[in-house]
């Protein structure tokens, strides 16, 4: 089916999939963190609001879990522009 399009659609095609892609991973890390995060902070019955150490541990865990991502992130570019070189 790819054959039907000039390189220019071909390729516009790939970076509009590498899009979509990536915004799904970002879709599927939010949710794993946002569950991970509910999982171990959350301990009663959700009310209508959560306790101050609810608070805590959640903006805690959401900012470990960023700073993680982050840090990878940096060493995957790095690792890959060492490949490069």
């Amino acid at each position: 089916m790819a054959d039907k399009f000039d390189e220019a659609t071909q390729k516009e095609l790939a970076t509009f999939l590498e899009q979509e892609q990536a915004q799904a991973r970002v879709h599927s890390s939010i949710h794993q963190f946002t569950s991970m995060c509910w999982d171990k902070c959350i301990t009663g019955t959700p009310s209508t609001s959560f306790s101050r150490n609810e608070v805590n541990c959640i903006s805690n865990c959401v900012e470990r879990f960023l700073d993680t991502s982050l840090f990878m992130v940096k060493k995957i570019e790095e690792q890959r522009q060492q490949l490069n070189s």
